[in-house]
């Protein structure tokens, strides 16, 4: 009898202790599952890990979690993901609705990197600095809160202060070149290093909303 074996993917996600299935029972349990109250930052679509997994190694005092949607694509960021990593989470779901993985007040930054620009204007709902995600991220977070947001796509960019500035977050540390800015706290994503090594510029905000 033969033995069905799993793909790779699947075995990849069920054999790292960082990689937590069936998310939304944590909701609410999150400090639990770190064992710890140190303030929780999220990146939707963290591709590889590469972004998240450096953040966790720079800032042990931070809990971090990365979502992302794509099975194979978090498989990748587990393989590559120190098992012992105690202040970073990976997650499989669709973050289109945060409500689903986390109580209100839960997490306290969000990190948009490199996020589809959906070019089209009429998928412009779509893109993940759209208001109505904005809105849903600040009640998310309990009506105070931060989203840092790195784009290669100056129409995104453009698209996303204004956006921001409709819903009434404030803005800081904005960059249309970051890697020729004097900003000296960037972490860079996979996708960031391609683009840079191309000579991109890297659009970059902050934003911050408190009620």
């Amino acid at each position: 009898m033969r033995i069905r074996k799993k793909p790779w993917a699947e075995a990849e996600l069920e054999n790292n202790s960082r990689v937590v299935q069936n998310a939304p029972i944590k909701k609410g349990e999150w400090a639990e599952f770190f064992g710890n109250d140190n303030p929780i930052h999220v990146e939707i679509g963290c591709g590889k890990g590469g972004f998240i997994t450096k953040n966790a190694q720079a800032y042990p005092e931070v809990n971090f979690i990365g979502i992302e949607r794509q099975q194979s694509v978090i498989a990748l960021a587990a393989r590559r993901t120190d098992d012992e990593l105690s202040n970073l989470a990976l997650i499989w779901e669709n973050a289109a609705n945060l409500s689903d993985l986390f109580e209100v007040g839960e997490f306290q930054r969000l990190y948009l990197n490199f996020s589809d620009p959906w070019p089209k204007k009429r998928m412009y709902k779509r893109r993940l600095t759209y208001r109505d995600f904005l809105v849903s991220y600040r009640q998310i977070m309990g009506g105070h809160g931060e989203v840092f947001f790195k784009t290669d796509n100056r129409n995104l960019f453009e698209f996303s202060l204004n956006e921001f500035c409709a819903d009434n977050w404030k803005l800081s540390n904005i960059s249309l070149d970051l890697h020729h800015s004097d900003f000296e706290e960037n972490i860079m994503t996979e996708y960031e290093e391609k683009f840079s090594e191309q000579g991109m510029p890297i659009y970059r905000l902050e934003a911050r909303y408190d009620r």
